[in-house]
């Protein structure tokens, strides 16, 4: 899907790595009058770090 970022949320992105796992929210709306696909406008970004596949993961020691 294509996003669209300004200011400090666009920088954040720039930063982003292939392969990085983010939360990003925003809002929907019509690329242009004529076109009428959607676009994400980001408004927050958030980097996921310490999980796979979107679960957070822990280790239990029993003993």
């Amino acid at each position: 899907m294509s996003c669209i970022a300004l200011g400090q949320t666009a920088q954040l992105l720039g930063a982003a790595k292939v392969g990085d796992s983010l939360v990003v929210g925003g809002f929907l709306a019509a690329r242009s009058l004529k076109r009428r696909t959607p676009i994400l406008h980001v408004n927050t970004v958030e980097f996921v770090e310490g999980t796979q596949d979107g679960f957070q993961t822990e280790k239990q020691v029993c003993g």
